[in-house]
Protein backbone atom coordinates (compact mmCIF):
# COMPACT_ATOMS: atom_id res chain seq x y z
CA UNK A 1 0.00 0.00 0.00
CA UNK A 2 1.12 3.40 -0.50
CA UNK A 3 1.81 5.66 2.16
CA UNK A 4 -0.47 9.10 2.71
CA UNK A 5 0.13 12.75 2.60
CA UNK A 6 3.05 13.54 4.66
CA UNK A 7 3.38 9.57 6.00
CA UNK A 8 7.26 8.67 6.09
CA UNK A 9 7.33 5.27 4.56
CA UNK A 10 9.92 3.24 7.28
CA UNK A 11 11.49 -0.18 7.00
CA UNK A 12 11.40 -2.30 10.39
CA UNK A 13 14.76 -4.35 10.30
CA UNK A 14 14.01 -7.59 10.28
CA UNK A 15 16.59 -8.12 13.44
CA UNK A 16 14.56 -5.91 15.71
CA UNK A 17 13.38 -7.58 19.01
CA UNK A 18 10.05 -7.15 18.93
CA UNK A 19 7.67 -7.75 22.62
CA UNK A 20 3.95 -8.74 21.44
CA UNK A 21 1.98 -8.90 24.58
CA UNK A 22 -0.37 -10.56 24.36
CA UNK A 23 0.79 -12.73 21.92
CA UNK A 24 -2.16 -15.71 22.96
CA UNK A 25 -4.99 -13.65 22.32
CA UNK A 26 -6.70 -13.11 19.23
CA UNK A 27 -4.98 -10.10 17.96
CA UNK A 28 -1.92 -10.57 19.14
CA UNK A 29 -2.02 -14.09 17.76
CA UNK A 30 -2.66 -12.53 14.87
CA UNK A 31 -0.15 -9.74 14.74
CA UNK A 32 2.34 -12.75 15.73
CA UNK A 33 0.89 -14.98 12.54
CA UNK A 34 1.37 -11.49 9.99
CA UNK A 35 5.36 -10.92 11.81
CA UNK A 36 5.98 -14.27 10.86
CA UNK A 37 5.06 -13.86 7.64
CA UNK A 38 6.61 -11.10 6.90
CA UNK A 39 10.18 -12.72 7.73
CA UNK A 40 10.24 -11.30 11.21
CA UNK A 41 11.86 -13.63 14.01
CA UNK A 42 13.06 -11.80 16.56
CA UNK A 43 9.43 -12.11 18.64
CA UNK A 44 9.50 -11.88 22.28
CA UNK A 45 6.24 -13.98 23.78
CA UNK A 46 5.64 -14.73 27.51
CA UNK A 47 2.48 -16.37 28.85
CA UNK A 48 0.62 -15.04 31.37
CA UNK A 49 2.24 -18.17 34.06
CA UNK A 50 5.54 -16.78 32.54
CA UNK A 51 5.02 -13.74 33.08
CA UNK A 52 2.33 -11.40 35.36
CA UNK A 53 1.71 -8.48 33.36
CA UNK A 54 -0.40 -7.45 36.35
CA UNK A 55 3.05 -7.15 38.53
CA UNK A 56 4.98 -4.53 37.47
CA UNK A 57 8.31 -5.38 39.27
CA UNK A 58 7.85 -8.42 36.69
CA UNK A 59 7.22 -6.18 33.86
CA UNK A 60 10.13 -3.89 34.71
CA UNK A 61 12.78 -6.82 35.44
CA UNK A 62 10.79 -8.61 31.98
CA UNK A 63 12.27 -5.60 29.87
CA UNK A 64 15.03 -5.14 31.89
CA UNK A 65 16.39 -8.39 30.87
CA UNK A 66 14.95 -8.63 27.40
CA UNK A 67 15.42 -4.45 25.95
CA UNK A 68 12.94 -4.83 22.74
CA UNK A 69 13.29 -2.28 20.32
CA UNK A 70 9.70 -2.39 19.25
CA UNK A 71 6.54 -3.48 22.05
CA UNK A 72 2.94 -4.36 20.44
CA UNK A 73 0.70 -4.21 23.70
CA UNK A 74 -2.42 -6.31 22.72
CA UNK A 75 -2.89 -7.69 26.32
CA UNK A 76 -6.18 -7.15 27.96
CA UNK A 77 -8.61 -8.28 29.68
CA UNK A 78 -11.75 -8.41 27.50
CA UNK A 79 -15.37 -9.44 27.14
CA UNK A 80 -19.18 -8.29 26.49
CA UNK A 81 -21.77 -7.13 27.92
CA UNK A 82 -22.62 -9.55 30.63
CA UNK A 83 -18.90 -10.02 31.21
CA UNK A 84 -18.32 -6.05 31.55
CA UNK A 85 -21.88 -5.82 33.70
CA UNK A 86 -21.00 -8.46 36.13
CA UNK A 87 -17.07 -7.98 36.70
CA UNK A 88 -16.34 -4.51 36.39
CA UNK A 89 -13.37 -4.26 39.47
CA UNK A 90 -11.51 -6.37 36.84
CA UNK A 91 -12.04 -4.96 33.82
CA UNK A 92 -11.06 -1.50 35.15
CA UNK A 93 -8.05 -2.38 37.82
CA UNK A 94 -6.59 -4.90 35.84
CA UNK A 95 -6.59 -3.63 31.89
CA UNK A 96 -5.16 -0.52 33.73
CA UNK A 97 -2.19 -2.29 35.63
CA UNK A 98 -1.28 -4.31 32.36
CA UNK A 99 -1.17 -0.89 30.20
CA UNK A 100 0.42 1.10 32.97
CA UNK A 101 3.34 -1.74 33.54
CA UNK A 102 3.32 -2.30 29.92
CA UNK A 103 3.59 1.51 28.92
CA UNK A 104 5.94 2.54 31.58
CA UNK A 105 8.24 0.24 31.09
CA UNK A 106 8.65 0.40 27.83
CA UNK A 107 9.47 4.46 28.24
CA UNK A 108 11.90 3.08 31.09
CA UNK A 109 14.17 1.64 28.85
CA UNK A 110 13.74 3.94 25.70
CA UNK A 111 11.97 1.62 23.49
CA UNK A 112 12.20 2.91 20.07
CA UNK A 113 8.20 1.80 18.77
CA UNK A 114 4.98 0.97 20.96
CA UNK A 115 1.84 0.35 19.22
CA UNK A 116 -0.88 0.09 22.03
CA UNK A 117 -4.23 -1.27 20.97
CA UNK A 118 -7.72 -0.46 22.52
CA UNK A 119 -11.37 -0.45 21.29
CA UNK A 120 -13.86 1.29 19.81
CA UNK A 121 -15.93 1.47 23.23
CA UNK A 122 -13.23 4.54 23.93
CA UNK A 123 -15.83 6.82 22.71
CA UNK A 124 -19.12 8.51 23.76
CA UNK A 125 -22.02 6.49 23.53
CA UNK A 126 -23.75 9.15 21.69
CA UNK A 127 -21.27 10.39 19.76
CA UNK A 128 -21.38 11.64 16.44
CA UNK A 129 -22.20 8.91 13.47
CA UNK A 130 -19.39 7.77 12.22
CA UNK A 131 -17.01 8.69 15.48
CA UNK A 132 -13.73 10.04 14.17
CA UNK A 133 -10.61 10.38 16.67
CA UNK A 134 -12.03 13.73 18.22
CA UNK A 135 -14.82 12.89 19.72
CA UNK A 136 -12.92 11.14 22.96
CA UNK A 137 -13.79 12.49 25.82
CA UNK A 138 -16.96 14.90 24.46
CA UNK A 139 -19.39 12.99 26.03
CA UNK A 140 -20.40 9.97 28.59
CA UNK A 141 -19.64 6.58 27.69
CA UNK A 142 -22.22 3.23 26.83
CA UNK A 143 -22.74 2.00 31.21
CA UNK A 144 -21.98 -1.63 29.89
CA UNK A 145 -18.83 -1.46 29.31
CA UNK A 146 -17.74 1.95 30.80
CA UNK A 147 -14.44 0.00 33.07
CA UNK A 148 -12.79 -1.75 29.95
CA UNK A 149 -13.37 2.11 27.76
CA UNK A 150 -12.26 4.12 30.74
CA UNK A 151 -8.80 1.82 31.41
CA UNK A 152 -8.25 2.29 27.45
CA UNK A 153 -8.77 5.92 27.51
CA UNK A 154 -6.32 6.00 30.34
CA UNK A 155 -3.69 3.91 27.87
CA UNK A 156 -4.19 5.99 25.01
CA UNK A 157 -3.60 9.21 27.24
CA UNK A 158 -0.38 7.93 28.11
CA UNK A 159 0.82 7.33 24.74
CA UNK A 160 0.03 11.02 24.01
CA UNK A 161 1.51 11.90 27.04
CA UNK A 162 4.77 10.32 26.49
CA UNK A 163 4.52 11.49 22.73
CA UNK A 164 4.24 14.95 23.45
CA UNK A 165 6.61 15.11 26.54
CA UNK A 166 9.22 13.20 25.61
CA UNK A 167 8.77 12.47 21.74
CA UNK A 168 8.40 8.88 21.91
CA UNK A 169 7.31 7.14 18.51
CA UNK A 170 4.23 5.98 20.50
CA UNK A 171 1.02 5.62 18.94
CA UNK A 172 -2.72 3.95 19.53
CA UNK A 173 -4.75 2.07 17.32
CA UNK A 174 -8.86 2.00 18.20
CA UNK A 175 -10.06 -1.34 16.49
CA UNK A 176 -13.65 -1.35 16.00
CA UNK A 177 -15.03 -4.93 16.91
CA UNK A 178 -12.89 -7.56 16.18
CA UNK A 179 -13.60 -11.34 14.99
CA UNK A 180 -11.79 -14.58 14.01
CA UNK A 181 -9.10 -17.69 14.48
CA UNK A 182 -8.68 -17.81 18.27
CA UNK A 183 -12.08 -15.64 19.75
CA UNK A 184 -13.38 -16.45 22.33
CA UNK A 185 -16.69 -18.37 22.04
CA UNK A 186 -17.91 -18.38 25.62
CA UNK A 187 -21.43 -17.68 25.77
CA UNK A 188 -20.93 -15.32 28.53
CA UNK A 189 -17.79 -13.47 28.38
CA UNK A 190 -17.75 -13.38 24.10
CA UNK A 191 -18.60 -10.65 22.24
CA UNK A 192 -21.80 -10.85 20.16
CA UNK A 193 -20.22 -12.37 16.95
CA UNK A 194 -18.45 -15.27 18.25
CA UNK A 195 -21.38 -16.17 20.39
CA UNK A 196 -23.74 -15.79 17.33
CA UNK A 197 -21.70 -18.28 15.40
CA UNK A 198 -21.54 -20.88 18.46
CA UNK A 199 -24.86 -20.51 18.82
CA UNK A 200 -26.55 -20.97 15.56
CA UNK A 201 -23.85 -23.86 15.01
CA UNK A 202 -24.74 -25.82 18.04
CA UNK A 203 -28.83 -25.30 17.68
CA UNK A 204 -28.26 -26.68 14.03
CA UNK A 205 -26.05 -29.99 14.98
CA UNK A 206 -29.17 -29.96 18.00
CA UNK A 207 -31.87 -30.12 15.46
CA UNK A 208 -32.36 -26.39 14.35
CA UNK A 209 -33.70 -25.56 17.72
CA UNK A 210 -34.65 -21.76 18.26
CA UNK A 211 -31.54 -19.38 18.80
CA UNK A 212 -32.49 -16.86 21.74
CA UNK A 213 -29.99 -13.69 21.18
CA UNK A 214 -30.17 -10.25 23.70
CA UNK A 215 -32.35 -6.76 22.48
CA UNK A 216 -34.36 -6.05 19.82
CA UNK A 217 -31.92 -6.67 16.65
CA UNK A 218 -31.95 -3.11 15.74
CA UNK A 219 -28.20 -1.68 17.43
CA UNK A 220 -25.72 -1.36 14.25
CA UNK A 221 -22.32 -2.29 14.40
CA UNK A 222 -18.63 -2.39 12.19
CA UNK A 223 -16.79 -5.27 12.34
CA UNK A 224 -13.33 -5.81 11.20
CA UNK A 225 -11.85 -9.80 10.43
CA UNK A 226 -8.38 -9.52 13.04
CA UNK A 227 -5.70 -10.05 10.25
CA UNK A 228 -6.73 -6.78 9.16
CA UNK A 229 -6.21 -5.23 12.55
CA UNK A 230 -2.63 -7.04 12.47
CA UNK A 231 -2.10 -5.41 8.77
CA UNK A 232 -2.85 -2.01 10.25
CA UNK A 233 -0.04 -3.06 13.46
CA UNK A 234 2.40 -3.86 10.54
CA UNK A 235 1.38 -1.04 8.68
CA UNK A 236 2.05 1.52 11.49
CA UNK A 237 5.15 -0.04 12.36
CA UNK A 238 6.46 1.08 8.82
CA UNK A 239 5.24 4.43 8.88
CA UNK A 240 6.19 7.16 10.83
CA UNK A 241 2.04 8.00 12.10
CA UNK A 242 1.86 11.44 12.30
CA UNK A 243 -0.46 11.31 14.99
CA UNK A 244 -0.94 10.00 18.31
CA UNK A 245 -4.67 8.17 17.71
CA UNK A 246 -6.28 6.41 14.81
CA UNK A 247 -9.71 4.46 14.34
CA UNK A 248 -8.93 0.94 12.75
CA UNK A 249 -12.11 -0.65 10.86
CA UNK A 250 -14.07 -1.01 7.48
CA UNK A 251 -16.12 2.28 7.75
CA UNK A 252 -19.38 0.55 6.95
CA UNK A 253 -21.77 -1.25 9.47
CA UNK A 254 -24.54 -3.78 10.08
CA UNK A 255 -28.10 -3.97 11.97
CA UNK A 256 -27.31 -6.87 14.38
CA UNK A 257 -30.47 -8.64 13.22
CA UNK A 258 -28.95 -8.58 9.99
CA UNK A 259 -25.92 -9.86 11.51
CA UNK A 260 -27.69 -12.40 12.76
CA UNK A 261 -29.39 -13.80 9.57
CA UNK A 262 -25.92 -13.81 7.78
CA UNK A 263 -24.57 -15.96 10.41
CA UNK A 264 -27.53 -18.15 10.31
CA UNK A 265 -27.29 -18.90 6.86
CA UNK A 266 -23.50 -19.32 6.87
CA UNK A 267 -23.69 -21.65 9.81
CA UNK A 268 -26.86 -23.59 7.83
CA UNK A 269 -28.91 -23.35 10.65
CA UNK A 270 -33.23 -23.66 9.77
CA UNK A 271 -34.69 -22.51 13.04
CA UNK A 272 -36.36 -19.22 14.58
CA UNK A 273 -34.65 -16.86 16.38
CA UNK A 274 -36.19 -15.52 19.63
CA UNK A 275 -34.82 -11.46 20.38
CA UNK A 276 -35.53 -11.10 24.01
CA UNK A 277 -36.43 -7.39 24.05
CA UNK A 278 -36.07 -7.29 27.84
CA UNK A 279 -32.11 -7.46 27.67
CA UNK A 280 -29.43 -4.42 26.62
CA UNK A 281 -29.02 -3.22 23.40
CA UNK A 282 -26.01 -1.89 24.11
CA UNK A 283 -24.65 1.30 22.34
CA UNK A 284 -27.43 2.32 19.28
CA UNK A 285 -24.58 2.53 16.60
CA UNK A 286 -20.81 2.45 16.59
CA UNK A 287 -19.60 3.28 13.57
CA UNK A 288 -16.15 4.20 12.67
CA UNK A 289 -14.51 7.19 11.05
CA UNK A 290 -11.28 5.61 9.21
CA UNK A 291 -10.58 8.55 7.33
CA UNK A 292 -7.37 9.05 8.82
CA UNK A 293 -6.20 5.62 8.49
CA UNK A 294 -6.84 5.87 5.05
CA UNK A 295 -5.46 8.92 4.56
CA UNK A 296 -2.17 7.74 6.01
CA UNK A 297 -2.49 4.47 3.17
CA UNK A 298 -3.70 1.90 4.87
CA UNK A 299 -7.75 0.32 4.57
CA UNK A 300 -9.02 -3.04 5.22
CA UNK A 301 -9.14 -5.86 3.09
CA UNK A 302 -11.31 -8.75 4.10
CA UNK A 303 -15.24 -8.16 3.62
CA UNK A 304 -17.83 -9.06 6.54
CA UNK A 305 -19.18 -12.72 4.45
CA UNK A 306 -16.35 -13.84 3.43
CA UNK A 307 -14.53 -13.11 6.91
CA UNK A 308 -17.04 -14.83 8.76
CA UNK A 309 -17.03 -18.20 6.82
CA UNK A 310 -13.08 -18.59 6.84
CA UNK A 311 -13.70 -17.74 11.00
CA UNK A 312 -16.52 -20.39 10.79
CA UNK A 313 -14.74 -22.97 9.28
CA UNK A 314 -12.26 -22.14 12.15
CA UNK A 315 -14.32 -22.93 14.85
CA UNK A 316 -16.05 -26.09 13.33
CA UNK A 317 -12.40 -26.89 13.23
CA UNK A 318 -11.42 -26.03 16.60
CA UNK A 319 -14.76 -26.74 18.27
CA UNK A 320 -13.35 -28.98 20.76
CA UNK A 321 -10.98 -27.25 22.17
CA UNK A 322 -12.78 -23.64 21.44
CA UNK A 323 -11.25 -21.17 24.01
CA UNK A 324 -13.06 -20.35 26.84
CA UNK A 325 -12.42 -17.30 29.22
CA UNK A 326 -14.12 -17.50 32.65
CA UNK A 327 -13.17 -14.14 34.95
CA UNK A 328 -12.04 -15.20 38.57
CA UNK A 329 -13.06 -12.93 41.16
Amino acid sequence: MSSGKGQATLTLNKDAKIYIAGHRGMVGSAVKRKLEAEGFNNLVCRNSSELDLRNQQAVQSFFEKEQPDVVIDAAARVGGIMANNEYPWQFLYENLEIQNNIIAAAHQQEVDKLIFLGSSCIYPKHADQPMNEEALLTGSLEPTNQWYAIAKIAGVKMVDALRRQYDRNYVSLMPTNLYGPNDNFDLETSHVLPAMIRKFHEARINGHTPVPLWGTGSPMREFLHVDDVADAVFFALNHEMEHDLYNVGTGKDITIKDLALLIQDITGHEGDINWDTSKPDGTPRKLMDVSRMREAGWTYNIELEEGIRATYEWFKDHYDEIKEVKVKD
